[in-house]
């Protein structure tokens, strides 16, 4: 059977993709990697960024002994797959991502990281502040200042910047209507960018996986890896 990478987003975890993994296990071995700092791994104590979390997924691969993989990441997920993609194009079949930001710059990821302060999320987001705790354990308040300085650290050197056209494997950028985190202009700038890549534009949909409807992403999926 082919592989296939489930990676989810930052402050995400890999049981978001449960409502899936039946239906996908028809036509993969899947595989559901956390990146560190996330669920039950530690978090490193010299901090996160992207080059790290590519540099995971392929000691992962590596590890698993993985080749021809197909791979799906939602937002930050996708990004570190696009990332591994441009070092790695030989280990990989193809890629789908759903709602990953591209269009990143020093303000704008200022601004987001601010958001990530932990004790104004349990001030003011009561019930999502539990949900971290419930993935993440005691150490969610200190994976927020780290995706915080991650993002920001995005801002002022994305990788995928002007380096796109050198993935070659087909790709599929996904992005849902109603997604107030990504904007659509972003997502079909990669996608025109890319040279053999495909775009879906998800009706109805927000940008939390656990928001997206299980039937129409595996319609999409399907589609795209023509599976039967």
């Amino acid at each position: 059977m082919p592989n296939l990478i489930l990676l989810h987003g930052a402050l995400g975890h890999s049981e978001v993709f449960e409502p899936f993994k039946e239906e996908l296990s028809k036509y993969f071995t899947i595989y559901t990697p956390l990146f560190s700092g996330h669920g039950d791994v530690e978090l490193p104590q010299n901090g996160i960024s992207i080059e790290k979390y590519t540099q995971e997924l392929k000691e992962f691969i590596e590890k698993e002994n993985l080749n021809n993989v197909y791979m799906f990441g939602h937002s930050m997920g996708g990004y570190v797959a696009l990332c591994y993609a441009m070092e790695n194009p030989s280990a990989l079949h193809s890629i789908i991502t759903l709602g990953t930001k591209f269009d990143w710059n020093e303000e704008q990821a200022v601004k987001e990281s601010k958001m990530l302060n932990p004790d104004m999320i349990a001030e003011k987001v009561p019930k999502y502040a539990e949900l971290l705790e419930k993935q993440h354990g005691a150490k969610w308040k200190q994976l927020l200042p780290s995706i915080a300085d991650m993002m920001v650290s995005l801002g002022k050197k994305p990788p995928l910047k002007n380096n796109l056209s050198a993935i070659n494997i087909p790709v599929q950028i996904m992005v849902g209507d109603k997604d107030n985190m990504v904007t659509l202009e972003e997502s079909m700038g990669v996608y025109r960018s890319l040279p053999n890549a495909k775009l879906a534009v998800l009706p109805d949909t927000k940008h939390p996986m656990d928001k997206v409807r299980p039937n129409l992403l595996l319609d999409l999926m399907k589609d795209f890896w023509n599976l039967s």
